[in-house]
């Protein structure tokens, strides 16, 4: 077997790192492809592990058997949620309630830090192997290496900073009911695109709430879901030119200054 010379592995590095490299921009442009020169897509609601989908799809086994009792069909006080006096509030999995999000905060912070320091250092050569004595002969009258090194040094330190922040959102989204935790609780979840031309804004809010917290109107406010999850975004070509390149975005992480 030949041995390669440095030019061919030069070269096979090179084209190595070229198909990386070709290989990254091509996954990076996967995101943004669905949008190229038209409107971007809505996503499938009905696709392969949607929480929601799945929810209504399969409702699952119940954590207690109910009782079943005969009750006439015309009567008006047949218990259930689609009687006319039952309780519509959503309570099983596949069922839809509205989740609320009002969201009004604003917080201030203000931090201020000052330090000072100085110093003073001296040091004296009065013998080191003779050369101070040797480089005295040489030096004009009065100068003398008895004192070689004087060191002085003063430091300050300030520091003001502060935050500032304001957000304000108001929203409402139907979400759907995924599981029914052994101690009662319930799992949402639930989304919603609105498509304006070229872009396309996305709601997703996920969470879990307890039954007797969601409204005679079967709502629930955003402040009594637990481990809750809002994100309001989009993407299209006005989110793409507010986004600083891949490239860019490399850079900032591995540059250390």
């Amino acid at each position: 077997m030949k041995p390669q010379t440095p030019c061919r592995l030069f070269l096979g590095r090179a084209s190595k790192t070229a198909a990386a490299f070709g290989l990254a921009l091509a996954l990076a442009g996967c995101g943004r492809g669905d949008h190229l020169g038209k409107a971007p897509d809505f996503s499938d609601t009905r696709e392969l592990g949607n929480p929601e989908h799945v929810a209504m799809l399969f409702p699952g086994l119940p954590m207690h058997a109910e009782r079943s009792t005969a009750t006439t069909e015309s009567s008006l006080w047949r218990a259930g949620q689609r009687s006319l006096l039952g309780d519509r509030r959503a309570a099983k999995r596949g069922d839809i309630l509205t989740v609320v999000i009002e969201i009004d905060e604003k917080a201030e912070i203000s931090n201020k830090s000052s330090r000072a320091r100085s110093g003073s250092e001296s040091l004296s050569l009065p013998g080191l192997f003779g050369l101070p004595q040797r480089a005295d002969r040489k030096l004009p009258d009065g100068a003398s290496m008895d004192n070689a090194v004087s060191i002085n040094s003063t430091s300050r330190s300030d520091g003001d900073g502060s935050v500032r922040r304001n957000e304000k959102l108001t929203l409402r989204v139907a979400a759907t009911v995924t599981e029914i935790l052994p101690n009662g609780v319930l799992a949402i979840s639930g989304s919603q695109e609105v498509r304006v031309n070229f872009e396309l804004r996305e709601l997703l809010v996920s969470g879990f709430v307890r039954p007797e917290d969601i409204s005679r109107r079967n709502e629930i406010t955003y402040d009594k879901i637990a481990s809750a999850r809002v994100s309001y975004g989009g993407r299209g070509q006005i989110s793409d030119m507010q986004q600083p390149r891949y490239g860019q975005q490399m850079l900032d992480i591995v540059l250390p200054f």
